[in-house]
């Protein structure tokens, strides 16, 4: 399998979230360009959440009417998760943080997983650490990689070093393999300690079905971080360790 296929791969699992269907029914666009799946599936996301604006709109208006305690109720009883994600790139930042602040995590989580993060950048950065933390730990229990994936590139390290304390080794390995932005990896990777580092590729050398996501991961390293931690592919099993310097060669 090629790089090429890797990432495809990885867009093949995000467009299938979009469209609401499996992985395998769009296995036939696995020789498409990656670049392409994921312009393809953010014109999906634009068309989903543009449909109903001026309706959509009116409700972010009218919410400024309502204190923020009383309509994070309102969020929770009766708007529902998709109906919130999709007002809540029209609000503003600084209300949107306020009622997020005020929702339970398994709710915000379930918001998390229908908000499309481009249109409400401004609110994730800004909701509270304790929060995203605490979301993307319930996330992790769900297994629900590929909404912790589209969340890293629109937050700020000291939230990215904390949820890493509540991402194990085999989520870690799956989220980056999902990551919308994968030039984001080398960075998030370099606020692991090399122990943490060494404890990714253990897991991965384990478990046979991680070995795709584990070389995709390697392969959105900087040059500097593989020198880094050259030494630790010498404590791998021969065998994927020649699968990795045979990826890193069609890298290069």
């Amino acid at each position: 399998m090629t790089t090429e296929n890797f990432a495809s791969q990885a867009e093949i699992l995000k467009l299938a979230r979009v469209l609401g269907t499996t992985p395998e029914r769009l296995s036939y666009l696995e020789n498409v360009d990656a670049a392409e799946l994921q312009t393809f599936r953010e014109q999906v996301t634009d068309t989903l959440f543009d449909a109903n604006l001026a309706a959509l709109e009116r409700m972010a208006m009218a919410s400024k009417l309502v204190p923020s305690p009383i309509l994070a109720k309102i969020a929770e009883k009766v708007f529902g998760p998709l109906l919130c994600a999709r007002i809540a790139g029209l609000v503003d930042a600084s209300r949107g943080v306020d009622v997020a602040k005020r929702l339970k995590p398994q709710f915000l989580s379930d918001v998390a997983a229908e908000l499309d993060p481009r249109r409400a950048s401004a609110i994730i950065a800004r909701i509270p650490l304790d929060t995203v933390v605490a979301v993307a730990g319930e996330l992790v229990r769900r297994e629900d990689w590929i909404t912790v994936g589209r969340f890293v590139g629109h937050l700020p390290d000291p939230t990215v070093r904390r949820a890493l304390g509540v991402i194990g080794d085999e989520a870690l390995i799956r989220i980056a393999f999902v990551l919308d932005d994968k030039s984001r990896i080398d960075h998030v990777l370099g606020l692991l300690s090399e122990a943490r580092f060494r404890g990714l590729l253990q897991v991965a050398a384990a478990d046979e079905e991680l070995w795709a996501p584990v070389l995709d991961l390697l392969t959105h390293l900087s040059e500097k971080r593989v020198e880094q931690w050259s030494h630790l592919l010498g404590e791998l099993p021969p065998t994927l360790r020649e699968r990795i310097e045979e990826t890193l060669d069609q890298a290069s």
